[in-house]
C-alpha cells in the first residue's frame, strides 16, 4: 500500500489541497471580475462607436418646413424656455420614440439681425437639463460668422420635451431660423 505514513506529511498535503483550492477561487474570482470588467468596456466601446459612426437625421426634416428661435425683446434678456418645433409643429422631441435622442448639431440659417450677438441654450425635461449653449452673430459682427454649431451633448431620454432660449445684444426679438442633426440610439 503506497500512501502517507507520516501524519506531518498528510498535513503537508491537505495543506497544498487547500492551499490550490484557496488559489482556484482566487483564479475564479478574478475571471469573472475581468468578465464583467470586459462586459463594460465592451459597452463603452459600442457607445463610443455610436458616437462616432451613426447616420444623423435633420430637424426640420423637410425643405417647406422651418425652426425658428425668437429672442427676448430686452437686450441681453433670455427669453422665456420654448419648446422647440418645427413651423409644421413637428416637435424635435418626437422625433425619437425608441432610444434617446443626441443631437449632435445645429446650422444657422438666417438671422434677423446681422448686426447682432446671438446666444442660445437647449435642454430637456421640466428641470431643464442643459444640452448645450452657444454664441454665434450676423455676418457683420464678427470676422467670420459661425454657421454651424457641433457638440458633443449628453443623450435625452424618451418622452422628454426638448427646450430652447435666446438673447441677443439689441432691443428687439430678433430671430435665428436653425435647423439640427440628430440620431437615435
Amino acid at each position: 500500500m503506497t500512501g502517507v505514513q507520516n501524519p506531518a506529511d498528510l498535513v503537508g498535503v491537505l495543506t497544498a489541497i487547500e492551499t490550490n483550492r484557496i488559489l482556484l477561487a482566487v483564479i475564479q474570482a478574478t475571471t469573472a471580475d475581468t468578465n464583467a470588467d470586459l462586459e463594460i468596456v465592451d459597452a463603452n466601446v459600442d457607445t463610443i462607436n455610436d458616437a462616432t459612426q451613426h447616420v444623423t437625421s435633420i430637424f426640420p426634416s423637410d425643405t417647406n418646413l422651418t425652426c425658428t428661435f425668437i429672442a427676448h425683446a430686452n437686450a441681453n434678456t433670455w427669453s422665456a424656455w420654448t419648446e422647440v418645433q418645427d413651423s409644421g409643429a413637428t416637435k424635435l422631441s418626437d422625433v425619437c420614440v425608441v432610444g434617446p435622442l443626441h443631437v449632435t448639431a445645429m446650422g444657422i440659417e438666417t438671422l434677423s439681425e446681422a448686426d447682432a450677438v446671438y446666444m442660445i441654450e437647449i435642454a430637456w425635461g421640466d428641470a431643464k437639463t442643459l444640452i448645450t449653449s452657444g454664441r454665434f452673430a450676423g455676418a457683420t459682427k464678427f470676422q467670420t460668422p459661425t454657421e454651424h454649431l457641433r457638440f458633443w451633448a449628453p443623450d435625452v431620454p424618451v418622452g422628454e420635451l426638448i427646450y430652447y432660449r435666446m438673447k441677443t445684444d439689441t432691443a428687439v426679438a430678433d430671430t435665428a431660423m436653425i435647423h439640427f442633426r440628430y440620431h437615435c440610439d
